[in-house]
């Protein structure tokens, strides 16, 4: 038994040297052949790999591609129709076939040099075209790629009425140049590298190096080389090393799909993070008054933009006291219900078996059930979901005596409110279940202690030396502007508001 145990906390040492080892890169030679060889053996001659070997004025050559990766048209058009131009009518010398691709037949814009094995395989599986010369111990990619991808299409999550319908998709280039068509300036800076062990994943900060802090831009190097992961699929692999307090049910690192709020974020001394094959991108640091603000605030007049974010702040309030407050009142507090409403509540309650706290728990149970399943459903099904879910809860529940008429309102209004902020759905799910729980036990008074909790979380919470509830706390007058009212373009234009110029902020430019 000691033995297998031994040897299984030995097995993670093992395994971290086998990596070590290959991650050394091995060099590509000048013979053709041995590069072939290692190329296969390295990718255990995987059926994707497709290679040909041609003959060009007596020099050996080999293309090699990623099958589906490359644009057949644009390969041909732009490397095999000069490569069958070159003269061989006599001899020549792999040198001097190189200098002709480099420098003289070949229109690729992208095109590279590289020197190891693992950058090879890096730019086959991005859609670059390899040429290998024998006799040369180097290589070269062009860029030709051509891999499927979904359109340009209105971001799903952020839809709005007059503004910008164009939504980032998966390819990082194709991100990047939506951003670069709306900040033509020269201080817009892509900063590209790769991470993942396995997955090689391209991430890109944008940033405006003329506004952005270099404190903040080295702090956030600093987390990303931090991370140790094998895989990055998406940009919320990412989003946990560039929190500021972990334990926090709030998140200070926000995201979007829109280019347009992108740029408007960076011109504020914020950094994007995009990460290839995601249309989400990350904005490093995210304010908690940002969640209240949409790009139609500044289509609309600024007295309606303000009315909309009143609507939304009392909506986040609604979505996550009322259910809590109704429990409370109703067990301990009922003196503060109106007379006729306590009459209602009451005759109620009286054909229900179960305590409110407990009605309040199963339904809003069932409710995130339904939300779950009509979301993971497809499209037709989940609506199908959604229609009997709400029929079965609203009229068999209160029709068996499981529930009663006033707690479906209760948990109906919830809902539509919590609807209205979309980015904090998943703070407010745990703290209307938490409000409840501490509503149905303790009153009141557990509520009220309980949201000074959860206050002063959020005052502590800061991103890079940015507080999550600026410009609130620390209050900040003149940026407040346009955090709960938004004023006129007349006045906004006077200065744009920096995020190290927000009290509170322990990073300087």
């Amino acid at each position: 038994m000691f033995q297998k145990i031994f040897q299984y906390l030995k097995r993670p040492n093992q395994s971290q040297e086998t990596d070590d080892r290959l991650e050394v890169s091995r060099p590509l030679t000048d013979s053709l052949r041995e590069n072939m060889v290692n190329l296969r053996t390295k990718i255990n001659n995987s059926s994707d790999l497709n290679v040909r070997e041609i003959t060009i004025a007596g020099v050996n050559i080999s293309l090699i591609v990623s099958e589906g990766m490359v644009n057949l048209q644009t390969m041909s058009e732009m490397i095999l129709e000069p490569l069958m131009d070159y003269p061989t009518d006599t001899n020549t010398t792999p040198q001097a076939l190189y200098d002709y691709i480099e420098k003289k037949n070949i229109t690729a814009a992208d095109l590279k040099d590289f020197y190891t094995l693992d950058e090879l395989i890096t730019f086959m599986t991005s859609g670059f075209v390899i040429i290998l010369i024998d006799g040369l111990h180097l290589g070269i990619a062009m860029g030709a790629q051509g891999f499927n991808f979904r359109s340009i299409s209105e971001p799903s999550s952020e839809v709005n009425e007059r503004g910008s319908r164009e939504g980032f998709t998966e390819p990082l280039r194709i991100n990047m140049t939506m951003v670069r068509r709306r900040i033509k300036s020269s201080d817009l800076k892509f900063e590209l590298f790769s991470m993942g062990k396995v997955s090689k994943t391209d991430v890109c900060l944008v940033y405006l190096s003329s506004v952005v802090s270099r404190k903040l831009l080295r702090d956030i190097r600093h987390h990303l080389a931090q991370t140790d992961l094998e895989m990055i699929l998406t940009s919320g692999y990412l989003q946990p090393f560039l929190e500021g307090n972990k334990a926090s049910i709030f998140s200070d690192v926000g995201y979007t799909e829109r280019p347009d709020t992108l740029c408007a974020k960076i011109q504020e001394g914020r950094v994007a993070v995009m990460v290839d094959g995601t249309p989400f991108v990350l904005i490093v640091p995210y304010l908690f008054s940002e969640n209240f603000q949409s790009i139609d605030d500044y289509d609309s007049k600024p007295y309606y933009a303000t009315f909309i974010r009143m609507i939304k702040y009392i909506s986040f309030i609604i979505s996550i006291l009322l259910p809590g407050v109704y429990v409370a009142i109703g067990t301990f507090h009922s003196e503060l219900f109106p007379e006729a409403l306590l009459f209602n509540i009451v005759s109620a309650q009286e054909t229900t078996p179960f305590p409110l706290m407990a009605e309040a728990l199963i339904i809003h149970f069932m409710y995130e059930v339904m939300r779950e399943a009509g979301l993971r459903l497809p499209r037709p099904v989940g609506h199908a979901v959604s229609i009997v879910g709400a029929l079965v809860i609203g009229d068999a529940a209160v029709t068996a005596g499981l529930i009663g008429s006033p707690m479906v309102l209760v948990v109906a209004l919830t809902a539509i409110s919590s609807f209205v902020v979309p980015s904090l759905h998943q703070p407010i799910s745990i703290l209307r279940f938490a409000f409840i729980i501490i509503g149905g036990m303790w009153g009141l008074y557990g509520l009220s202690l309980a949201s000074a909790m959860i206050m002063t979380n959020a005052c502590a919470l800061t991103a890079f030396g940015v507080p999550y509830l600026s410009p609130v706390s620390p209050l900040n007058l003149y940026s407040m502007r346009d955090t709960f009212v938004r004023m006129g373009f007349p006045t906004l234009q006077k200065h744009t508001a920096k995020i190290e110029e927000l009290n509170g902020v322990h990073i300087d430019r």
